[in-house]
């Protein structure tokens, strides 16, 4: 799966001409993060359509945009389950950029993971997935 990261300077209302942009169009966001970080606005979004998003994203002026693979990872909807899992990865030596929520049922989590990336494959690896 993609994420995009979005970069700007931190204004009042710079979310919401992002979420404005790409509801436009029809483009759902699936899952988002948002922080301030030096007086900058950076938010982590993945949607249903990442290559709309990066089309309408890239005419919003006075952002930089990043594309990066992240893995999506469903996993039982109980306490200690990331402690499980992060736990592992680490035991590894795996090195963790993001981690946030995308969806969320009653008895189960996917949560977005965004390694390292030198990471990446040997995350892969280590989760099974091929």
């Amino acid at each position: 799966m993609k994420e995009i990261t979005i970069v700007s300077k931190n204004e009042v209302g710079t979310l919401a001409q992002v979420a404005e942009v790409l509801g436009s169009v029809g483009v759902n966001i699936e899952a988002i993060s948002a922080y301030e970080k030096n007086n900058n606005a950076i938010f982590h979004l993945v949607t249903n359509d990442v290559n709309t998003a990066l089309k309408m994203l890239s005419r919003v002026p006075n952002v930089r945009l990043e594309q990066s693979d992240v893995i999506v990872w469903k996993m039982p909807n109980r306490p200690g389950e990331l402690g499980k899992l992060t736990r592992k990865l680490a035991n590894q030596g795996i090195s963790l950029q993001s981690i946030y929520i995308v969806t969320r049922g009653n008895d189960f989590t996917e949560i977005a993971i965004k390694p390292a990336v030198n990471d990446f494959e040997k995350a892969r690896g280590i989760l099974g997935i091929k």
